[in-house]
C-alpha cells in the first residue's frame, strides 16, 4: 500500500468516543433519563418536566449551568408561589393570567432576577394557572417546582461529575 493511502487510513481512522457529538449526545441522554427516574421515584404526577428541565441546562458547561441555574430555580419559586396564590382565589382565566405574567416581570425585576429567570418563572406561572386540574393550585404549583428542581439538580450533577469537555471549532484548529 502507498505511503499516502497508509496516512489516509489512520486519520480516518477513530474512536467514537473521540467524537464530540456522541459524548455529548451520551451524556445528554443518561442525565435526562436519570432526571426522569428520580422524578417518577419521587411519583410527581408530571415526571417528564424534569427531564425536559435537564435538557435545557445540560447543553451548558458547569460554570454556565450554575449561573443561570440559581436565576431558574429562583424563577420557578416565584412562578409557582405567584401562581398557587393567584390561582387559589381566581382559577384559570386568561386575563388573570396575563396580569401575573406582567406581575411576575416587575416581582423578577425588583428581587433581581435576570430574564431566564422570569422566562421559568412564567412558564410554571402558565402551566399552573391555564391547565384545568381537579388538585388544589398549591399542590400543582409545588409539583411543577419540584419537577424543575430535580431536572436543575440532576444536570448539575452531571455537569459535576461528567463536566462538558470543550472542544476547539475547526476553524480554531
Amino acid at each position: 500500500m502507498p505511503k499516502g493511502n497508509h496516512n489516509l487510513l489512520a486519520h480516518l481512522r477513530f474512536s467514537w468516543m473521540d467524537w464530540p457529538v456522541v459524548v455529548h449526545s451520551l451524556r445528554t441522554a443518561v442525565a435526562a433519563v436519570a432526571s426522569v427516574a428520580v422524578a417518577r421515584l419521587a411519583c410527581l404526577p408530571e415526571a417528564y418536566w424534569a427531564p425536559v428541565t435537564t435538557l435545557v441546562i445540560t447543553q451548558s458547561s458547569l460554570g454556565a449551568a450554575l449561573a443561570i441555574s440559581r436565576q431558574r430555580f429562583a424563577g420557578t419559586a416565584l412562578g409557582a408561589a405567584v401562581s398557587a396564590l393567584v390561582a387559589t382565589y381566581f382559577g384559570p382565566r386568561v386575563l388573570i393570567f396575563g396580569g401575573c405574567v406582567f406581575l411576575l416581570g416587575l416581582l423578577c425585576a425588583l428581587v433581581h432576577l435576570d430574564r431566564s429567570a422570569y422566562r421559568f418563572g412564567g412558564v410554571t406561572l402558565a402551566i399552573v394557572l391555564l391547565i384545568p386540574r381537579a388538585a388544589p393550585a398549591w399542590k400543582i404549583a409545588f409539583n411543577r417546582f419540584a419537577e424543575v428542581s430535580i431536572g436543575i439538580g440532576v444536570a448539575l450533577l452531571f455537569a459535576t461529575l461528567w463536566p462538558e469537555v470543550e472542544h476547539p471549532s475547526p476553524a480554531n484548529q
